[in-house]
C-alpha cells in the first residue's frame, strides 16, 4: 500500500510458569491444546484490527451486526479525507483466524505414573451500527445543514461517503433525515470530533452489489491513512448502546506490544491450574471470569489477553498468520523482509490482543495507544492436570503423589472460585473425589486390618 495510512478512529458500539511434572531425564513435555475463548463467546461483541507503523496505519472494522442487509449504517470518524484507494473490503476469514490465533486457551495435561521415575524436575515455559432505511442524500439538503459530501464511493457490496460538518447539530439533523438512528446526547461528542476538523466515512450496504458478489454477510470494512495520532475513537458507539460493549482491539506492529495511555492496561490472570471439570465448562469459565476481573476493576481498564510475535506460538490455537494474510490486514512491512525463515524465529510482526468492556461512563475518553518496545510473550493459558489413574500402595512414591494430589485439587478449587466468583463449596462438588489417603507403614492393606501378627489368641 504506497500511500500513507493513519491511526484508527471509528464509531462502533463497540509465561512462564514452573510445573512441578514427574518426567525421565529425556521426557518431552506432554500436553496439548484442547479449547480456546475467541470473541463467539460475548455478545456485542465488535472487532478492529489495526496495523500500524511510524504514522501509518491500516484499520480493519468487522462489523457484528445482526439483522436486515439494508438497515446496516456505520459512522466512522477520520482525522483526513478518504480517496477510492484508501478504502477496501476484507475477509471475514482472515480476522477469525487472528481471532482464533490469539484467543485464550485452555492446555491439558496427564501426570505420568509416579512409580515410574524417580525425580521430579521444573519445566518453564482477551460493531454495532444503527440500521438505516432510506438513500444518500444527493448533497443540497447536506449543504443547508452545512453537511458537505467530499466524495461518494462503492467499494465492493458498500457504498460509502466522506463527510465533513460545520456544526453537530447540522450533522445530526443530516443523520437523522437519512434514516441513522442518532440517540439523544450524540451532538456532544460529533461536536468533540468536529472541532478537531475530523470527517467522517459513512458505509451503508449496496443491496444490488452484494448479490452480484453472492455474499451473505457483511465483509469487514478497512481504511487506511495517516496521522501521528495513535488512538481509537469509542465514545459515539456507547451513545446508543443498550448497555455495556465488548470491544476486541488486535494491534500488529513492528516492534514490541501496545498498551493504552490513558487507562490501565493490565495483563489478565493466567498460567493457572483449574479443575478438570473446566475443560467441558470452558466457554462459561471463561466468560465468568473476564466478568469477575472487569468487576473487580470496576470496569475501567483494559485487558491484555495476549502478546506474542507473529512468527510461532506455543501452545498454538491456531498455526500463525501466513504473509498473505497479514498483508491483506494491512501489515505492508512485510514485503521488505521477504527471504526470513519463519520456522520459531522471530519475525517482524509482533500481535498485541487487547479486551475492554465498557461504558459511557466508565470510559469517558477515547482510546490512546503507545508502542512499547517489550516483545516478552504472554497468552491467557489456563492449565488442567487429569490424575494419574493409579492405586496409592502401588509404590512409595505413589502414595505421596496422591497426598500432594488432594492438596493441589484444594487449590485448584481455590483458584477457580477467586478467578470467576463461583461458589468454592459448588467447585468442590463438581471435582471428583481423589479419595484419602492415610499415613502408611509401607504394608500391606491386611496388616492394617488384623495388625502386624496373629498368635491365634
Amino acid at each position: 500500500m504506497r500511500r500513507p495510512v493513519s491511526t484508527p478512529l471509528m464509531l462502533l458500539t463497540v509465561t512462564l510458569l514452573t510445573l512441578t511434572l514427574w518426567t525421565q531425564p529425556a521426557l518431552a513435555f506432554c500436553g496439548f491444546y484442547v479449547a480456546k475463548a475467541d470473541t463467539d463467546l460475548f455478545n456485542q461483541a465488535s472487532k478492529v484490527v489495526i496495523a500500524r507503523d511510524g504514522d501509518r496505519t491500516v484499520l480493519t472494522m468487522a462489523n457484528d451486526y445482526q439483522g436486515e442487509a439494508k438497515e446496516f449504517a456505520m459512522v466512522v470518524p477520520v482525522p483526513t479525507f478518504l480517496e477510492r484507494e484508501q478504502i477496501h473490503v476484507s475477509d471475514r476469514a482472515i480476522v477469525e483466524h487472528l481471532d482464533a490465533y490469539s484467543a485464550p486457551r485452555l492446555v491439558e495435561y496427564h501426570d505420568p505414573n509416579p512409580c515410574r521415575f524417580e525425580r521430579k524436575v521444573a519445566f518453564e515455559s482477551l460493531s454495532s451500527a444503527d440500521p438505516s432505511r432510506g438513500a444518500m442524500d444527493d448533497g443540497e439538503r447536506a449543504r443547508s445543514l452545512g453537511v458537505t459530501i467530499e466524495a461518494s464511493y462503492t467499494v465492493g457490496e458498500y457504498d460509502i461517503l466522506i463527510l465533513s460538518a460545520d456544526e453537530s447539530k447540522g450533522l445530526e439533523t443530516w443523520l437523522k433525515e437519512n434514516d441513522y438512528r442518532v440517540p439523544k446526547g450524540a451532538s456532544k461528542v460529533l461536536a468533540s470530533y468536529i472541532r478537531q476538523k475530523m470527517r467522517f466515512f459513512v458505509a451503508k450496504v449496496n443491496l444490488e452489489k452484494q448479490s452480484e458478489l453472492g455474499f451473505t454477510y457483511l465483509r469487514p470494512l478497512q481504511v487506511a491513512f495517516e496521522s501521528p495520532k495513535f488512538m481509537l475513537p469509542i465514545r459515539l458507539g456507547t451513545v446508543n448502546a443498550n448497555g455495556p460493549q465488548e470491544l476486541f482491539v488486535f494491534l500488529l506492529t513492528r516492534n514490541g506490544r501496545v498498551e493504552t495511555t490513558n487507562y490501565r492496561t493490565v495483563r489478565l490472570p493466567a498460567d493457572l491450574e483449574v479443575p478438570v471439570f473446566v475443560k467441558n465448562d470452558f466457554g462459561n469459565f471463561y466468560r465468568d471470569m473476564f466478568g469477575h476481573q472487569v468487576d473487580r476493576e470496576n470496569m475501567r481498564t483494559v485487558f491484555l489477553e495476549y502478546a506474542w510475535d507473529m512468527g510461532w506460538c506455543d501452545p498454538c490455537a491456531a498455526d500463525p498468520l501466513s504473509d498473505n494474510e497479514l498483508r491483506e490486514l494491512g501489515v505492508f512491512w512485510t514485503a521488505e523482509n521477504p527471504q526470513r525463515n519463519l520456522k520459531r524465529q522471530a519475525r517482524d510482526v509482533f500481535i498485541t490482543r487487547l479486551h475492554l468492556r465498557y461504558t459511557a461512563e466508565t470510559f469517558p475518553e477515547d482510546l490512546f495507544f503507545q508502542q512499547t518496545g517489550d516483545r516478552s510473550n504472554f497468552q491467557g493459558r489456563y492449565i488442567i492436570r487429569n490424575p494419574w489413574q493409579g492405586s496409592p500402595d502401588a509404590c512409595p512414591e505413589a502414595r505421596s503423589y496422591f497426598a500432594d494430589l488432594q492438596r493441589r485439587q484444594g487449590r485448584d478449587a481455590e483458584t477457580l472460585a477467586s478467578l470467576t466468583g463461583w461458589d468454592v463449596a459448588t467447585i468442590r462438588d463438581r471435582m471428583p473425589d481423589s479419595g484419602p489417603v492415610e499415613a502408611s507403614d509401607g504394608g500391606s492393606w491386611w496388616k492394617k486390618l488384623w495388625g502386624s501378627s496373629d498368635d491365634g489368641r
